[in-house]
């Protein structure tokens, strides 16, 4: 199945897909192990964090084994502390004897893995205890030779097979000849909840602004980018695209990139140099963690998503949507589901400063009105399409499917 640009997720041809449904009750002994490397941040974390909470609310037991990290305060049922991140075959083989203990122990119903190298722990823990093995196809996996495409292979393993969208889908069967019957697409769930405009107060909002630096006076629109620091994010296109029209004459907005450095110190100390060199200042912010990210959206005008490679998904790029915010997305993976061109946002050329320069001052010279009902749209398409309990009444659905033992 070929996505459009901004196509409603649906089932296709061959019967895989999603649909909005009831969540299902799970048995009373039903005990799920999610294994990923860790719970500091990320889509993925979070979307395990969320199924958690959904397993426990449906009447089941839920473990999470990883390395542990922040998203570990509030979590659903419990964790176990592993190593999981690792990729020594050695330390492999130890997590898997352990995560097996674990299983027979705590009585296990199904593991579902997150993330590669985890994977290949979880995958021996499932085949050698018997028990159904679901993994999360949630990323863009780059394989150079046979050895790299092998390891990514790991994440194709699965009993069933959750993709993130449809660009995910179908990239993971053809490079892993996956069986079309074993792949669900399950967009990732945004907490409508929390992602709502209506829950968030002024000071709030203040608050987020002074964090930035941000003046009291100073009313310039917002430009928002919000993705931890990693090159291929585009955080150092966005700072160029800024360059470009500070020489046009053009220092009507302040572009703000947010997000964790996530250990890459480098990285972040050259952004800073870069911003100092082309005497961005006073333009440009570089914000660091934002624990508040729907004051954060409702801080700006424009939201961006200029990922150089194309995003499996895209939380950033549906999170302000859900905000009433506009949204400017590289034109490619997933963000071709998610953002509806000309209804809630822009899909502009990846990696392509002059068009990315050009589609900024279309949107921050739209009329207010239209960006206002931009902002609608995109509200309502992520509250059809995106929402948290969609997707774990989805997940749910699967894990009862492999109970029941249809594979």
């Amino acid at each position: 199945m070929e996505a459009g640009r901004g196509a409603t997720p649906g089932m296709d041809e061959e019967g895989r897909g999603r649909q909005i449904m009831d969540v299902p009750n799970l048995p009373s002994d039903f005990t799920l192990l999610q294994v990923l490397p860790a719970l500091s941040a990320g889509g993925v974390e979070q979307t395990a964090v969320d199924i958690a909470a959904a397993v426990e609310d449906a009447g089941g037991r839920s473990i999470v084994a990883s390395e542990g990290g922040r998203l570990t305060r509030g979590l659903a049922g419990f964790h176990v502390t592993l190593p999981l991140s690792s990729k020594s075959p050695l330390v492999i083989a130890r997590n898997a004897f352990e995560l097996s203990r674990l299983v027979r122990e705590e009585k296990v119903s199904l593991v579902h893995a997150r993330s590669r190298a985890p994977a290949f722990s979880a995958l021996w823990t499932a085949r050698t205890t018997r028990r159904p093995f679901v993994t999360t196809y949630a990323g863009v996996y780059h394989a150079g030779n046979a050895l790299k495409r092998w390891y990514n292979g790991v994440m194709a393993k699965g009993d069933v097979v959750i993709a993130n969208s449809d660009f995910t889908a179908t990239r993971l069967m053809a490079e892993h000849g996956v069986r079309p019957a074993k792949v669900v697409t399950i967009p990732r769930g945004i907490d409508l909840g929390y992602f709502d405009p209506k829950a968030v107060t002024e000071r709030r909002v203040l608050d987020v602004r002074r964090s930035w630096g941000l003046p009291d006076d100073d009313h310039r629109p917002v430009v928002l980018l919000a993705a931890r620091l990693s090159r291929w994010k585009g955080h150092g296109l966005m700072i160029d695209v800024a360059a470009l029209l500070a020489r046009a004459g053009r220092r009507d907005f302040r572009l703000v990139l947010a997000g964790d450095d996530q250990g890459h110190a480098d990285y972040k100390r050259s952004l800073d140099e870069r911003i100092a060199v082309l005497g961005l200042q006073h333009s440009v912010t570089l914000a660091g963690h934002i624990s508040d990210m729907p004051a954060a959206y409702l801080a700006s005008s424009l939201v961006v998503a200029p990922s150089l490679e194309p995003e499996a998904f895209g939380r950033t790029a549906v999170e302000p949507q859900a905000m009433g915010r506009p949204v400017l997305a590289a034109d490619h993976g997933g963000a071709q589901e998610t953002v509806a061109q000309g209804e809630s946002g822009w899909l502009v050329k990846p990696g392509d400063v002059e068009a990315w320069a050009a589609t900024l001052v279309e949107a921050l010279d739209t009329d207010p009105e239209r960006l206002a009902a931009m902002g609608e749209a995109g509200r309502e398409r992520a509250t059809a399409l995106y929402s948290v309990d969609s997707m774990t009444a989805a997940t749910l659905k699967v894990y009862m499917r492999l109970l029941n033992g249809v594979h």
